[in-house]
């Protein structure tokens, strides 16, 4: 499988959006809809996992409610808030050779102002803590021996952590990779905590 990283264009994700000029960012948010579907999905397949046998008391109803909620959040995020709240959108294409290649877009020049600081902070906090939270939950399914719970919670942590691999890919770019990102964040840690100790003694 190929990837393509396509943050070299200037491709614009909102023909509609382009002439909006030079707007300062503002805390307001300028997506209420998107910001509050952006939560809701996630948000209530947690609840419904959490409340279930209080809910109901059949397996494959709730079951099939949670997969449901994760389904249309993966599709919400992906496709519409992810393109309204941040400006970031990525998505798997195949070429007529029968190539895939991963696409990941970010807007560029003064389209990128179009979306709010509070957005960004909420689009963020909903991607990474539910991903988390479905890894509590898929540990919590293993030591608690609830098998059959196991395949929603991995589904719910497949869905949520593509989403969020995608657009910590979009807002990376094509200038380095996620290894090396990852190995110069520790790399700095180490180097602090090491200076660190030398000033100590």
């Amino acid at each position: 499988m190929m990837r393509l990283d396509s943050n070299d264009d200037d491709v614009s994700l909102f023909d509609a959006e382009e002439n909006t000029g030079s707007k300062s960012k503002k805390t307001k948010i300028k997506h209420p809809v998107a910001s509050f579907f952006h939560l809701f999905f996630r948000v209530t397949a947690v609840l419904v996992y959490l409340l279930c046998e209080v809910l109901s008391s059949s397996f494959i109803a709730c079951m099939v409610t949670i997969i449901l909620l994760l389904s249309c959040d993966f599709w919400t995020v992906k496709n519409i808030t992810g393109r309204l709240m941040v400006g970031l959108r990525w998505w798997n294409q195949v070429d007529d050779d029968g190539k895939s290649h991963w696409v990941f877009e970010s807007r560029k020049g003064p389209a990128k102002q179009l979306g709010s600081d509070s957005e960004s902070r909420i689009f963020w906090l909903g991607l990474i803590v539910c991903p988390v939270l479905w890894v509590i939950f898929v540990f919590s399914a293993l030591f608690s021996f609830k098998i059959k719970w196991l395949a929603v919670v991995i589904m719910g942590l497949v869905l949520q952590g593509a989403n969020l691999y995608g657009y910590v890919r979009c807002k990376v770019g094509n200038k380095t990779n996620l290894k090396n990102m990852a190995t110069n964040y520790f790399g700095r840690q180490f180097l602090k905590q090491a200076m660190a100790k030398e000033e100590e003694s």
